[in-house]
């Protein structure tokens, strides 16, 4: 089975980005708030066949682990309120796909979160969409001022009582920013990657997992520049007299593969260890094109590591399937959960 640990839903009905540009404009304008959002199946058909599904076909995936668009998610939009009113309503669409889809997409969720707002808030979405809804875990926004990382760091006590409902339901969570409000950078290009990178720094300085032993992270877009300057955090981790990074991260910490070219998969499968690699393309997501020195779409990632010649069928087992079921220790379950619903 190969499992695509990183799907967003960026093939979403206009009705639900049409409603999203209501909400905004709300808030300066009340008579301009959204009415019912009304969404039928045929419109969700209409916009994931010739897309997410098409390509998985076509490139022999057969799950998506599946949250709303991080682009999207917009934490530093609004309030507290706000933010939980949109959370809502995408993980609902989330959860309509996976009942459409149920042998394709499981379901992952956007958090409630708002700058300033205590984590512990989310706990309520985040139960709804573990108890009532499925999902196997949650996209955790490590800077909901959209930019400006007015937030402490994802090692602080603050974040605690989110950390203690994630190990109580056993879920882990992706490390995944939202669009910049700051012009300094470009969503895609630059704060995600800053923002991947950042997390793991975090977590290096830091003394988390002994707290939380099996609290689990996935770092997305293959680590951002982690891999790339392994030596450089092995080297302040030995400055530090911290452990070995093997030691102090490995057992909790992991990593994607949503990078977009032979050689930048090359070098993560050299770098991080096979047991700590996770299957994901992001497609339909942020780059779309086909790469004109290969003829393949840069988001089709099973071929990259499909090339990686040295790594055993055993390694590559862990990363399309194997590691997945670790780190979201609900997914067999929930696997078995909705291709039964499928055959019914």
């Amino acid at each position: 089975m190969v499992i695509d640990c990183h799907g967003h839903y960026t093939s979403e009905p206009t009705a639900l980005l049409e409603y999203r540009k209501q909400q905004v404009a709300a808030l300066s304008d009340p008579s301009k708030a959204p009415g019912q959002l009304l969404i039928s199946d045929d419109e969700i058909r209409e916009k994931l066949e010739p897309a997410q599904l098409k390509f998985q076909r076509e490139r022999g995936t057969d799950i998506a682990i599946f949250s709303p668009r991080a682009s999207a998610m917009g934490h530093h939009v609004g309030n507290e309120a706000t933010s939980a009113a949109w959370s809502r309503i995408c993980n609902d669409m989330i959860h309509r796909v996976c009942s459409l889809y149920p042998r394709n997409f499981i379901g992952v969720c956007q958090l409630p979160q708002s700058p300033g707002v205590p984590p512990g808030n989310c706990i309520p979405e985040l139960e709804r969409c573990v108890n009532e809804l499925g999902f196997v875990g949650c996209n955790l926004n490590p800077d909901p001022s959209g930019g400006y990382w007015k937030e402490p760091p994802l090692t602080d006590r603050w974040w605690y009582p989110l950390y203690e409902k994630m190990v109580e339901l056993g879920v882990p969570a992706m490390v995944h920013v939202t669009a910049t409000c700051n012009p300094a950078f470009h969503t895609t290009g630059s704060h995600y990657l800053n923002a991947d990178t950042t997390a793991f720094m975090q977590f290096l300085t830091s003394d988390l997992f002994k707290d939380f032993p099996s609290l689990k992270f996935v770092i997305p877009h293959g680590g951002g520049a982690v891999p790339f300057h392994w030596g450089r955090y092995r080297g302040m981790a030995q400055d530090m007299k911290r452990p070995p990074l093997k030691e102090l991260l490995l057992n909790n910490v992991y990593f994607d593969t949503c990078v977009y070219h032979q050689p930048g998969i090359d070098l993560l499968a050299k770098v991080i260890p096979a047991d700590n690699i996770l299957f994901a393309s992001e497609m339909v997501g942020a780059v779309k094109g086909i790469d004109p020195e290969t003829g393949h779409y840069f988001d089709d990632t099973k071929r990259y590591i499909d090339g990686v010649s040295w790594l055993s069928l055993q390694d590559k087992q862990k990363i399309f399937e194997g590691n997945a079921l670790k780190v979201y220790p609900r997914l067999s379950k929930q696997i078995s959960r909705q291709a039964g619903a499928a055959r019914a």
